[in-house]
C-alpha cells in the first residue's frame, strides 16, 4: 500500500513537472491546457425566468471556492434584448429559485441568512431597497410559486422534527433549550427507509401550504402519511394540481398521480379529486392558459420503470381519459409547458446524444424543435409575449442563456467566456460504429491536445452513469482534461443508454454487464482501427452504473492496463434493505431470495478472481445510492488475490462527491493512476 502511495505522488509530481516545462514553451496569450483547478473556476448559469413584461430574465449563477471549500449560487438579472447582467444578490449567502411576481414589482428567491438559519422566501422591490423576508417557517420550505394574482404564495414544507417541535415549544414557553448528550436511535417501521443525502428515512412528509402576504396566514391544504410534489396553481386560482402516491403501500412501487385540491381547502386535503389513475408514474404538471386541460410527463410501462419511454400527455382538470400526444415518439420527453397564447406545449426531448427543446400542438400532430442541433439544452422559459429563452451546454462552452430567434439561437451570458478563451479545449468528434451483433452505437471521441496525426495515444473508455442516462454534446470537464494530459477519449452510449428508444434502453433489463459492455468495447475496436488508440495503452473507468459496467468489463477481458471504478457494485444480494434500490431490484431482479441465481449472475464479485487490471475503487463514506460496502468487498478480494489495487473512501460524503477539496483529490488520483498503469514509460504517443 505505502508503494502504491509512493508511486501515485510520484507520478502527480510528474504531471506537475510536465505542465510546467510546457507553459514555458507556450508563447504569451496563447490558449494553455486545461488544469483540475479550472473546474472550481467555471460558474454555473440556470432556473431561467422571465418577467411579466417580457424585458428581463431572471436566473442564477452558481461558483465554487475552492480555498474556502464552499459553494454559493447567485441571482442575476439581464436584459432580454442583450446586454448588461446585473447581480440580483450579494456574495457570500446562497440565493436560489427566482421567480416574479405576476405584476412584475417583485422578483422573488429563496435563502437562508443568519446563523442556523432555514430556507425562506424573499422578495426584492423592482423599484429598489433591502430583500425582505417573506416567510418565517420554522423548518424552512422546499419550493414555492406565486398565486396568479400576487397575492399568495403555495409552499412545500416538510413536517417538523420532533427536536424541531420540542425547540419551539421551548421557545414558547420561554425555556431555554437543551442540547442532548446523545442522539436519540433511529427507528425504522417504513419498507422504504433509506435515501442517498437524506440517510434513514421516517415519517415526515412534503405537504402543501398557502401563504397569505398580507394576513400572513399559513393554512395547510394536504396531508396525511403521504408525500406532495411539483404543485402548480390552476390560471384562476382556485385549484392546485400536484404529485402524491397515495396508494396502500406507497414505498412499494413507483406509482405517482396527479391530484387536484382546492386552494381554500380547509380540511388538509381530506377532499381532493385524483386526475390519473395510471399505475405508474405521473409528474411534473403544467396548466393550458385556459384552463381546460394539465400537461404532464407519463410512463405507463410499469414492468420497464426507468428503461421505459416517458410521454407528454394531458388531461382535463375534472378528470378523465388521458391523451399521450407523443405517443408515437419513442423518445423521453420532460418539463412540458404550454405557451401563453396556449396554441403549442414545449418540452425537452432527449435525442440521440443530444437534447433540444421541441414543441407539439395539443392535438398532436407532428412536432417542431425551436432548438435543436449538436448541442444540450436542458432548461427554458417561456414570455408571455411568445419569446422562448434557453439554457444550452456545448461541447466547448458550459451552459449559457440565449434567446430563440427564428432557427437560430442568440446568446445573452457570457458568465464563462473569460475563462474559456484561456484554455486549449477539444472539439469531439460525434462517431457511430457497428456492436459485437451489428447494433449502432453512438459516441463522442476526444483527440488529446497537440493530437498529430498518424500517431498513437493513451486511451481512456469512459462510461457513463444512469445506467438509464447518455453522453451528450455539452461540456464535460473530465473528458477536457484528460485530453489536455495526453490521452485519446471514448465516450459511448452502449445499450442501456436513454436516447435512442425504449428497446434500446431495456436490452439490459436484468442482464446487465452483456450487450452494453460489447458496446463499449466496439467504441475502442473503432478508436483503435482508426489508427488513434494505442492498443497496448487502454484505460478504463466511471462512476455508478459507469463503475458497474468497469467492473463487468474488467472481468470480461484484459486488455486495458488501469481500471478506475467509482461507486460501483459488488454483491447486489448484500444490498438489499442496505440501499435504496429496493423497489428497482424487486422489479428487474425479483425477490432475492426466489431468483438468487439472477441475484448472483449481475453480481461482479463472484467472478473477481477474474479481473488482473490495476483497479482504482472509490466511494462516498456515506454513500446510500450505491454503498461504500461494494468497494471495500472488491477492494478486499483482488487484495486477497495479489492483484494491484487501492482504495480511496471520501469522508461524510455522499453518491455525489460535492467537498470542493475531495473533487480535486479525486480527478489528481484520476490523472495518477491512468499514467501510472496506462499511459507507462516514454513518450505520450508513439508511432503505430
Amino acid at each position: 500500500m505505502k508503494k502504491t502511495l509512493v508511486l501515485l505522488f510520484v507520478a502527480a509530481l510528474a504531471i506537475a513537472a510536465g505542465a510546467a516545462a510546457q507553459e514555458e514553451r507556450r508563447p504569451a496569450g496563447a490558449p494553455r491546457p486545461l488544469e483540475i483547478d479550472d473546474l472550481f473556476a467555471i460558474m454555473s448559469v440556470g432556473d431561467p425566468q422571465v418577467s411579466p413584461d417580457g424585458k428581463w430574465i431572471a436566473y442564477t449563477v452558481s461558483s465554487t471556492n475552492l480555498k474556502e471549500e464552499r459553494s454559493e449560487s447567485q441571482v442575476w438579472m439581464i436584459p432580454a434584448a442583450g446586454g448588461e447582467a446585473m447581480p440580483m444578490t450579494a456574495k457570500g449567502a446562497s440565493a436560489g429559485r427566482p421567480r416574479w411576481s405576476p405584476d412584475g414589482k417583485y422578483l422573488s428567491f429563496t435563502a437562508s441568512r443568519g446563523e442556523n438559519a432555514r430556507t425562506q422566501v424573499w422578495a426584492l422591490n423592482r423599484l429598489g431597497g433591502e430583500a425582505q423576508q417573506l416567510t418565517e417557517v420554522k423548518q424552512g420550505i422546499q419550493s414555492y410559486e406565486w398565486s396568479p394574482d400576487g397575492k399568495r404564495l403555495l409552499l412545500v414544507i416538510q413536517d417538523p422534527s420532533p427536536e424541531e417541535v420540542q425547540r419551539q415549544k421551548d421557545e414558547e414557553a420561554g425555556v431555554r433549550p437543551v442540547r442532548p448528550r446523545t442522539q436519540p436511535p433511529w427507528v425504522i417501521d417504513r419498507l422504504q427507509f433509506k435515501q442517498d443525502v437524506q440517510g434513514y428515512l421516517d415519517r415526515r412528509r412534503n405537504h402543501l401550504y398557502v401563504f397569505d402576504l398580507a394576513s400572513k396566514n399559513l393554512r395547510q391544504i394536504t396531508s396525511g402519511d403521504y408525500d406532495g410534489r411539483d404543485p402548480a396553481w390552476s390560471p384562476d386560482g382556485k385549484q392546485v394540481v400536484f404529485v402524491s402516491n397515495r396508494g396502500p403501500e406507497p414505498d412499494l412501487d413507483f406509482n405517482t398521480d396527479l391530484w387536484l385540491v382546492s386552494a381554500d381547502n380547509t380540511d388538509m386535503g381530506k377532499t381532493m379529486l385524483r386526475l390519473t389513475s395510471n399505475p405508474g408514474p405521473d409528474t411534473n404538471p403544467s396548466w393550458s392558459p385556459d384552463g381546460k386541460w394539465i400537461a404532464y410527463e407519463t410512463s405507463t410501462d410499469v414492468k420497464n420503470f426507468w428503461y421505459a419511454t416517458t410521454y407528454l400527455a394531458l388531461i382535463p382538470p375534472q378528470g378523465g381519459a388521458p391523451q399521450i400526444v407523443t405517443q408515437k415518439l419513442d423518445r423521453n420527453i420532460s418539463s412540458p409547458r404550454f405557451s401563453a397564447d396556449g396554441k403549442w406545449i414545449y418540452f425537452v426531448l432527449e435525442d440521440s446524444g443530444e437534447r433540444h427543446l421541441a414543441r407539439i400542438a395539443p392535438g398532436g400532430g407532428e412536432f417542431t424543435r425551436p432548438a435543436a442541433g449538436f448541442r444540450s439544452v436542458n432548461a427554458y422559459a417561456l414570455g408571455k409575449d411568445g419569446a422562448v429563452f434557453v439554457r444550452v451546454s456545448e461541447t466547448t462552452v458550459p451552459g449559457e442563456l440565449h434567446a430563440v430567434e427564428g432557427e437560430g439561437l442568440r446568446r445573452l451570458t457570457r458568465v464563462n467566456d473569460a475563462l474559456m478563451a484561456k484554455l486549449q479545449l477539444v472539439q469531439p468528434e460525434n462517431i457511430h460504429f457497428k456492436s459485437k451483433d451489428g447494433t449502432e452505437i453512438e459516441g463522442f471521441l476526444f483527440l488529446p491536445v497537440g493530437y498529430t496525426q498518424g500517431m498513437r495515444y493513451p486511451t481512456l473508455l469512459r462510461i457513463h452513469g444512469g445506467p438509464v442516462s447518455q453522453y451528450e454534446a455539452s461540456f464535460n470537464f473530465e473528458a477536457q482534461l484528460f485530453a489536455a494530459n495526453g490521452y485519446a477519449v471514448v465516450m459511448t452510449n452502449p445499450r442501456g443508454s436513454s436516447g435512442y428508444g425504449q428497446a434500446f434502453s431495456q436490452a439490459i433489463f436484468a442482464d446487465w454487464g452483456n450487450k452494453d459492455s460489447e458496446d463499449v468495447l466496439a467504441g475502442v475496436d473503432y478508436a483503435i482501427a482508426r489508427g488513434i488508440a494505442d492498443p497496448e495503452r487502454l484505460g478504463i473507468g466511471g462512476w455508478s452504473y459507469g463503475g458497474m459496467l468497469t467492473n463487468y468489463t474488467i472481468i470480461r477481458t484484459t486488455r486495458f492496463k488501469g481500471a478506475i471504478s467509482g461507486s460501483s457494485v459488488s454483491q447486489v444480494t448484500a444490498l438489499y434493505g442496505h440501499d435504496h434500490y429496493q423497489r428497482h431490484y424487486e422489479v428487474e431482479l425479483g425477490l432475492p431470495w426466489q431468483n438468487r441465481e439472477v441475484w448472483d449472475r449481475v453480481s461482479p464479485f463472484w467472478q473477481v478472481e477474474k479481473i488482473t487490471t490495476p483497479t482504482l475503487w472509490i466511494c462516498g463514506e456515506r454513500d446510500w445510492n450505491v454503498p461504500v460496502i461494494n468497494s471495500e468487498q472488491m477492494y478486499l478480494a483482488m487484495k486477497r488475490l495479489g492483484r494491484e489495487t487501492l482504495l480511496v473512501v471520501y469522508p461524510g460524503e455522499f453518491h455525489s462527491i460535492r467537498r470542493p477539496a475531495y473533487q480535486k483529490d479525486r480527478l489528481e488520483r484520476y490523472l495518477a493512476w491512468y499514467d501510472k498503469y496506462v499511459k507507462g514509460a516514454g513518450e505520450t504517443a508513439r508511432k503505430p
